[in-house]
This record gives C-alpha cells, structure tokens and sequence, in this order.
C-alpha cells in the first residue's frame, strides 16, 4: 500500500515541566511496527533515543490546537508531540493509525493460541528450553506461567445463578489485578539483552491478556442485563447501567495474590448502613422549610478541584468506562466511576453560580432599560467562571430526588453599584411597595441579603429547580435544569434543557435566558471543560435582548472559551453593546457611545456563600446527605467513597421501586410543577402582590 512507506522528519517532543518542548527526528518503521526518535537527523544511525511498539496503541489529536497529537502505546508510555502546522499533523496521524491497525490484526492472525503454551518461570533462562531451540527472542515463552487453575479434588463447579453474579464480580477484580502484574512484570524487564520487555511474544501476550479482559467485562454485562431480564420478565426500557466498580481497591491490584473475603454487611461503614436506612422521604415532613439566615454562616469550605492524580491512576478505569459506550449514547443512566466526581453536588454548583451577588443586585439599579440589560449580561457572564471551580473536567454529584441545598449571601449596601441619583426611593410612589416589617422593630441592616434555595424535583429525567431572591432590593430568579448528557467519542456533552426568569418587580420587567451547553474534553488525558452553542436572554416588555455565543475550540486553530455577544433593541435593530473575550478570563465590553470596560474575571472578587452547619441540616440537604462522600474523596479514599455512594444510589433505586408499586406519587418541598417547567412555592411577586393589595385595601 502506498501509505505503508516509511516516514520520517521532525517532530516537536514534550519532555517534562523543566525541559519542556525539544524538537526530534522521528521515524515511522512501518515493517517493524515501531515509531524510533534521534536528537537530530545526523546521528539516525545511531542507537534510537526512544522506541514505540504501535501495536495495541492509540493516536489521538489532541483537543488543546491543531497541531499536537498524542500516541499511546499499549504498554502505558506516551509521546505527546507537535507538528509544525495541521496538514503535517493530519499526515502523521493517518499513517500512524494505519501502520498502528496493521500490525494490531497482525498480532492475532500470525500468534497461536495461549492455551498450547507453558510458561515457566522456574524454566527461565535454560538452554534446553523450547524457546532457545527456535530463537534467543523467543526465551519469553518461559518467563510466565500461563495455566489454567484446578478446582481442588472432589468440588464441582455449580450452576451459575444470579446471585452468585457478586462472586463472579469479585474474582473477575482478582484476575484484573493478576493481569496488571503481569504487565507489570513485563514492563519492568531491561530495554536490552536476553530478555527484553520488547520481545514479541511478551508484547503479544500483553494484548491478548488485555483483550481477555475486556471481553470478560462485556460477558458479564451480558449476564447482569439477562438476570435484570429475568426479574421483570423483559428487560425494562430504563434500565440503569452500572459502572461495574470492583469492592477491592484498585491500588490493591497490582499486589493481588489470594482470594479476599467481603462479607456483606460487616465490612460496610455505619454510616453506610444508615445512608440505606433512612426512611422514606415522603415519610419526612415535606412541608416547605423557612431557613433563617442569621442561622447560616460564612462558608469556610474550598475545594478546588485541581488534583489530577486520581484521573492518572484510573486511565484503564476510564478506558474500561468508554468501551462500554457508544456515540450518541445518552449517559442520564450511567454510574459513572467515583474517582471522577467534585466534592459537591449539582445543586451547589447551580448556587456558586450566584458567587458574584453584588453584580446580581446592582441589576435593577440600572436608570433605564438598556443599562438595566447591559447589567444582567455582564452578570450572566461573569458567573460561569467560579461556579465551574476550577479548570478540572470533574463532574458534581447527581442528586437524588427531594435532595435540597440552601445558602445566602450578605454583601455591605456600599459595594453595590448605583448610578449616581438612582436608588429605590427614585421611583414614582406609585412604584414603591413597602413589604412586611420585621415584628421585632429592628434597625434596618446595612447590607442586601440573597437567599438561594435548590431541590431536585425529578429522579427521570433529572430536573432541578432553583430559586433566588433579594427582598430588599425586588428582585428574584427562577430556574429549572434538565441535564443531558450523551457521549461524543473523546468529549461527553452536557446540554442544559430549561429556562430562567428574572424579575425586577421594581421595574415590572422579566428577563428570560437559556444556558449554554458544557463539553468535558480530552477525557483520556488532561480532561478539561469549555462551553458552547448560543444562548438569548429577551425582556419582552422593554423589547431589549441580549444575543451571545460561546464558541467551541475549531478543530485548526482557534482560542480556547472565547465568547461573543450583543445587546440590541429589536424595535429599531440598534446594538448597544457589544462584548468579547473568554468567559473565564476577561471580557471586553464596548458600548454604543464607543466606551470600553474591561472585566478580569481572575481577579473579580467572590463573595462566599454562608450555609447552615451539618448538624443544622435535614438529612436530605445536599452537603449532610453526601457528607461522607465527601469526607472520602477528601481523604483520597475512593473505595470507601464508592460505598457511600452506592448506597445512597441503592436507596434511592427502592424508593423509586416502592413508589411505583404503590402508585405514590412524588412529591416536591419547595418547587410546584406549572407547564413544562417549575417554580418556587412562594416567589418575591406572589409576596409584593400581596402587599400591594394591603395596602390598597389600607388606604
């Protein structure tokens, strides 16, 4: 074939944090399979400074630009390279994934099976060995002890039933870490002499034992969806897939030599069992909860997620993971592997959108339409950076149905801004609307307050509801959030189904916006998080709208989270501002009189949020529910945090099952369905009707 000729040239090689980029003389040997780098072109005939088996690995462009590439060889080492511009990165690309495929199928169509061999290491090294007799490489065949293990005299082997599905789980997490001792083993012999660690039967039987193991895995798929199939009789439309998390610790595996007994309750944590026994949440008290805010207090909580040595040590979990996938495939119902989570659930995520509350109030401050819009966008823009926590691709807790999070925010009335003449007592009196004096007759404080209240209204799909409010200045928020995830090949994509209000009850006006979606990128390597597609927020009654796009990274070139936008008044067509820039850095924001503001989102200041200490919240408040998730994450204890989280997914799977046995339906705490979205029971409109008809019938 024309595209099996060897290649060579010069490549861009990153090294390490100290030495960083070096350009290489690279050499694709397509007849040997191998990928062979020099310093230079001149001494390429010398020893390679570096050597790749291409068979079993991976290239992948990488998501970062349009000339770096990665290629993943099946014994773990990594080239991350860079080419000088995307056609010569395409070259490479394809003819290392076509020498790559090559000698892949190569390897199962000229390698016998390993059931006709015997690997020995105690006949490691003898002349007489039949691997001296055919050729010094071949030696390999006596360093492993492939066989098959005897069941001890006298035992039968029973007939597979569906319960016995845990056991088989838990041998096959015996022979997975065997497996990864035999890489292991592999890997640590020296690059040179009798035995190499690139001879080529070791490297076969590396692909094959991975390959064993992989379709294993998808045996016992087969098996836990024909035993689902079996208890309903047919296999239900929404069935859950389950990550199939091992009980033993994955560090645990690469020192697994006997069998390990689990018992099932014993070992479990108290905390665990109580996760699985708290009563039913419709038998709690679902009557809406007034939280007082002088019980909250400033959070002292600061989990950044920026610890990546988790993701490395799971890369074979997150491949396992995605070999389970297919394109399009939605992901609502997949348990995704616990290392990969926030320390937070969805639901505080939706609040530390709110980290910038003093923009959020300053809103209605604005002296005319136009300002007032020009305000809500430059909020709207500034909330994605903090509430993403960070850089990290990690994802936040699902919660689970009646899970609810509260908090506020106390800002000084000095730090909001307002045009100069323009406040409340501004309006007409008519305008004006008192509410309801503190019974006590305390002194007015000299700071806004911001309440935050979220509930997860529905399990399928997931829906959340949030509701904020700041009643000194009139003004609320009303949102709900249909999360879609699907898988999208080396990205999964979340799309966020749903809409918002403002109101401004000062002003009469509602602000109607939609959220952009969110894309986890590079998920086998460094996985990072962009947003994408375009969102409009409109205010009907002043006919201004804010159009703004947020552009994923092109496939050549390109700035990464960059976004543009515009406000403009439909009745006439006129833009009155225009704004640029990356959602995560600094917006430039340029208006129709041909000013410019610039705002550094690195350096914007946070307000923290003030939430109720554990031991004030109910049981199905997002940080007491998941606190030993949490606490385990923190602690770098993975198996534990899978426990806890199993459980309260375990909990929450019977809930659903006895709900529907008995035709309950669900029922909400804080959020009423109206149409097809929600709102809060008690909204900041409902209250100053209420007062404005007060005081009518006062006067």
């Amino acid at each position: 074939s024309d595209h099996m000729e060897n290649i060579y040239g010069y490549l861009m090689k990153y090294t390490n944090l100290v030495t960083g980029w070096q350009y290489r003389f690279f050499v694709l040997n397509n007849d040997a399979g191998l990928l062979e780098y020099f310093v230079n072109e001149q001494s390429r005939h010398l020893k390679p400074r570096g050597t790749l088996q291409l068979a079993g690995a991976v290239i992948s462009p990488s998501d970062e630009d349009s000339h770096t590439f990665t290629v993943n060889a099946a014994s773990g080492e990594q080239y991350k390279l860079r080419a000088t511009d995307a056609k010569e990165r395409q070259h490479w690309v394809s003819r290392l994934q076509i020498c790559t495929q090559h000698h892949t199928e190569a390897i199962g169509k000229n390698n016998p099976p390993l059931k006709s061999r015997s690997f020995s290491l105690a006949s490691q090294g003898s002349a007489n060995s039949p691997g001296v007799q055919r050729r010094p490489s071949q030696n390999a065949v006596s360093f492993f002890n492939v066989g098959h293990h005897r069941l001890p005299t006298g035992k039968r082997v029973p007939i597979m039933q569906p319960d016995h599905l845990v056991d088989v789980r838990e041998m096959m997490s015996q022979a997975e870490g065997q497996q990864r001792d035999l890489i292991r083993s592999i890997e640590c012999l020296p690059a040179s002499g009798h035995l190499t660690s690139l001879d080529q039967d070791l490297l076969m039987l590396k692909a094959t034992s991975m390959a064993t193991m992989n379709c294993l895995n998808d045996c016992f798929h087969i098996l836990q969806l024909q035993h689902a199939s079996q208890q309903k009789g047919s296999l239900p439309a929404g069935t859950t897939i389950s990550w199939l998390e091992p009980k033993i610790s994955l560090a645990n595996h690469f020192k697994n030599g006997a069998a390990q007994n689990f018992p099932a309750e014993i070992n479990k944590p108290a905390s665990v069992r109580e996760e699985q026994s708290i009563a039913e949440p419709c038998q709690l008290t679902r009557e809406p909860e007034e939280i007082n805010p002088d019980e909250e207090l400033e959070d002292i909580c600061d989990d950044k997620e920026d610890d990546l040595g988790a993701v490395e040590e799971q890369r074979s979990v997150i491949l396992h993971l995605l070999s389970q996938l297919k394109l399009g495939m939605d992901l609502t119902r997949v348990v995704l592997p616990t290392f990969i989570l926030e320390k937070r659930s969805l639901l505080e995520m939706y609040a530390d959108f709110m980290s910038h509350p003093d923009l959020f109030v300053a809103i209605t401050s604005g002296c005319s339409p136009e300002e007032r819009m020009i305000r809500f966008v430059e909020y709207y823009l500034t909330s994605f950076h903090e509430g993403r926590k960070g850089a990290i691709a990690k994802k936040p807790y699902n919660p689970i149905i009646g899970e609810t999070f509260h908090c506020s925010w106390r800002m000084p009335k000095s730090d909001v801004a307002t045009e100069a003449g323009t406040n409340s007592s501004a309006h007409s009196p008519s305008e004006q609307v008192t509410l309801p004096k503190d019974p006590e007759g305390q002194a007015e404080p000299d700071y806004y307050t911001v309440k935050f209240v979220a509930e997860q209204v529905s399990h399928h799909p997931p829906v959340s509801g949030f509701y904020a409010e700041c009643v000194e200045r009139k003004m609320c928020v009303n949102a709900h959030v249909w999360t879609k995830s699907k898988f999208l090949g080396m990205s999964i994509g979340v799309t966020m189904v749903g809409e918002g209000v403002l109101h401004l009850l000062e002003h009469g006006e509602e602000y109607t916006f939609s959220l952009p979606c969110a894309y986890a990128r590079s998920i086998l390597t460094v996985p990072w998080v962009e947003l994408g597609g375009k969102v409009n927020i409109n205010c009907a009654k002043t006919g201004y709208s804010a159009s703004i796009n947020f552009h994923t990274k092109p496939f050549y070139g390109g700035k990464l989270h960059r976004v543009t936008g515009e406000v403009k008044q439909n009745m006439t067509n006129t833009v009155v501002c225009r704004v640029q820039g990356e959602w995560n850095s600094v917006l430039e924001f340029t208006y129709s009189n041909g000013e410019t503001k610039y705002v550094d989102l690195t350096k914007l200041s946070v307000t923290r949020k003030r939430v109720r200490p554990l031991e004030k919240q109910g049981p199905f408040e997002s940080r007491r529910l998941w606190q030993h998730v949490t606490e385990s994450l923190r602690d770098g204890d993975i198996d534990k945090a899978t426990e806890h989280k199993r459980a309260l997914e375990e909990r929450q799977r019977n809930e659903e099952r006895l709900r529907a046995e008995t035709e309950t339906p669900w029922c909400t705490k804080y959020f009423l369905k109206d149409g097809d979205g929600w709102l809060y029971h008690k909204p900041l409109w409902k209250t100053v009707s209420a007062a404005q008809t007060q005081q009518t019938d006062s006067n």
